[in-house]
């Protein structure tokens, strides 16, 4: 892809945009329709992307495999860390109410909810990627 100036250059402009689309989908999705799932989905397409124009191996210099898996971890860690947050806090596993008072609570709660989900289906999502990117094909 060295001599797509064209492709390059538009992916470079296109890429940001993609990022912050995923992050107003993450944002806005206690308010409507989408969330963590969309908005993690998003950014692994800008990496995706970026793969695609620029070659496996600088996207693997951007973000190497092992933070991917270090991703889908700690997106379970934070789900559950909020969940059990209610627990300390003194309501049941997953209760926003004890976080704030009424609204602000449950608002916080899913936002730290789908900051999991988000995290979670990103790293997946980039780590199939890789894992079926960087396969070779055998001839039979």
């Amino acid at each position: 892809m060295d001599d797509r100036v064209i492709l390059r250059v538009g992916a470079k402009m296109l890429i940001p945009f993609i990022m912050i689309f995923g992050l107003y989908v993450h944002f806005h999705g206690d308010y409507g329709p989408g969330g963590g799932f969309q908005a993690g989905v998003i950014f692994a397409s800008a990496f995706v992307l970026y793969s695609l124009v620029f070659g496996l191996g600088n996207a693997i210099r951007v973000l190497p495999p092992k933070v991917a898996y270090i991703c889908s971890a700690l997106g379970v860690a934070i789900y559950l860390g909020v969940g059990f947050l209610g627990i300390i806090l003194g309501g049941e596993f997953m209760d926003y109410n004890v976080l704030a008072y009424s609204y602000t609570g449950q608002h916080y709660g899913i936002i730290g909810v789908e900051l999991g989900v988000v995290t979670t289906v990103f790293g997946v999502m980039v780590a199939l990627f890789y894992a079926f990117a960087g396969r070779r094909r055998v001839d039979s």
